[in-house]
């Protein structure tokens, strides 16, 4: 029998049944409304010969344990390792979900203040929360609690990174700041503070003091939670 090369052409999206059509479904409900391997598909939307777009972006999904945050953190070279995403579509795929992190870090940007420890994490947590190394950023706040700004101070390793209070004081001064929030992440997912969090933030408060630019809080990112030095009686 002859090998029939045209049932291995690729399945594109636009080629589906019309009730089948995450395009469809969204026009006509709305995107709340789509499986994450549906949003998935439209932005694949070309399956390879021996696998449908759906049955691709369910692989892809399956192998980050259905977690979008595991799948957030893979760069453009990450995901062009499954087999049939190219670089066309491992870039809309990060596009989209760097979208997304900015979106969130707008919303909690627009809100303006920080009153409590939580306002602080999502104003943080598209900076920190799904980094496979360590880094270390600060917010700075006037005298009413009003977001100055947040600013990245230093970039490590897999177990740990340098803040140097020099330059975080020096940036506090440049933006006439009243207070100074500390913020890292454990990519390890521990949001127990180790003894160096513990001693830098006693340097960073003492120093905070003496520079009359309290520090307010220190913050531990994992992922989707967070510790906080003030509301544990540690600063």
């Amino acid at each position: 029998m002859k090998f029939d090369e045209r049932k291995t052409e690729t399945i594109a999206v636009k080629e589906w049944a019309n009730d089948d059509l995450p395009r469809e479904k969204m026009i006509h409900k709305n995107q709340a409304a789509l499986s994450d391997t549906e949003l998935l598909a439209i932005l694949i939307n070309t399956g390879t010969p021996k696998e449908s777009v759906m049955d691709l972006s369910k692989r892809m999904l399956h192998s980050v344990q259905n977690d979008l945050v595991i799948l957030s953190r893979l760069n453009v070279k990450d995901l062009m390792k499954f087999s049939g995403i190219g670089k066309a579509k491992a870039s809309m795929i990060a596009a989209a979900l760097e979208l997304g992190r900015r979106r969130r870090d707008a919303e909690a940007s627009s809100r303006g203040l920080i009153s409590t420890s939580r306002d602080a994490f999502e104003f943080l947590a598209t900076s920190l929360a799904d980094l496979p190394h360590e880094e270390f950023w600060i917010i700075l706040l006037n005298r009413a609690n009003k977001i100055l700004g947040k600013y990245l101070i230093s970039t490590g390793g897999l177990t740990g990174t340098v803040a140097d209070q020099r330059i975080i004081f020096k940036k506090a001064l440049e933006c006439s700041s009243c207070g100074i929030i500390l913020a890292h992440n454990h990519p390890s997912g521990s949001l127990k503070p180790s003894r160096a969090d513990i001693e830098l933030t006693r340097r960073m408060r003492d120093a905070g003091r003496i520079m009359d630019i309290p520090v307010l809080d220190h913050l531990i990112v994992a992922e989707s939670d967070y510790y906080s030095f003030a509301d544990n009686d540690m600063l």
